[in-house]
């Protein structure tokens, strides 16, 4: 029997939809530290290295105590470069152990240590605020879409945002490639794990059934 598109995106958020921030321990609010630390996760995940790795990093940065920019700037570089071992997180752990501090100092000077006032900034634009956090060194495009994929669950403002990679997983299960017609799939507050659950599809093996089914 043939799926619905509704059926078919209800199936993509209860197999592949947890958001990154979920695996990291982040209960995303519109608060300062869960989204400092989603900036961090962010950061992370723009190195060269496994996504897994990645989170659980985010998680001994999160043990050490530094969950805000205040924390975080005041902890020595060999700290965070050993915070970033312990989860596995080598070869660039020295480049990003700086550019962690680095992203602090930003996020307090810039932001006052509050990203909402980057979304302030942005004045409801999602190109500008891709723009404003792509200003992080380290943070590239796919980082910043990172951002915006996780964030949009408690920025309304940025929703629906489905990036190039959404998208490509959405084609192959046989969604629509359309931002609009995607959103339409679920309700408001399900789009960040849709968005997830897609995009790690689109990175699955050519010959696994995403869907298992």
């Amino acid at each position: 029997m043939d799926r619905s598109a509704q059926d078919t995106a209800a199936l993509v958020i209860s197999r592949h939809g947890a958001t990154f921030a979920e695996e990291a321990g982040i209960a995303l609010e519109n608060t300062p530290a869960p989204l400092f630390r989603l900036l961090v996760l962010a950061e992370l995940l723009s190195a060269r290295i496994g996504a897994g790795i990645a989170v659980a990093a985010a998680g001994e940065l999160d043990k050490a105590g530094w969950a805000t920019a205040v924390a975080l700037r005041h902890a020595t570089r060999h700290s965070v470069v050993a915070a970033l071992g312990r989860a596995g997180y080598r070869r660039y752990d020295e480049r990003t152990a700086t550019q962690l501090r680095e992203l602090a100092e930003l996020v307090l000077t810039r932001y006052g240590g509050d990203l909402r006032r980057l979304g302030e900034e942005a004045d409801g634009d999602v190109d500008r605020a891709a723009t404003l956090v792509q200003e992080v060194k380290g943070i590239g495009p796919t980082g910043a879409a990172v951002f915006l994929r996780e964030v949009q669950a408690v920025w309304p403002w940025v929703r629906p945002y489905l990036d190039d990679r959404a998208r490509a997983g959405a084609r192959r299960v046989g969604l629509p490639d359309d931002t609009a017609r995607l959103a339409e799939l679920v309700g408001p507050d399900d789009l960040a794990r849709l968005a997830a659950g897609l995009v790690r599809i689109s990175r699955l093996p050519a010959r696994q059934d995403p869907l298992g089914v």
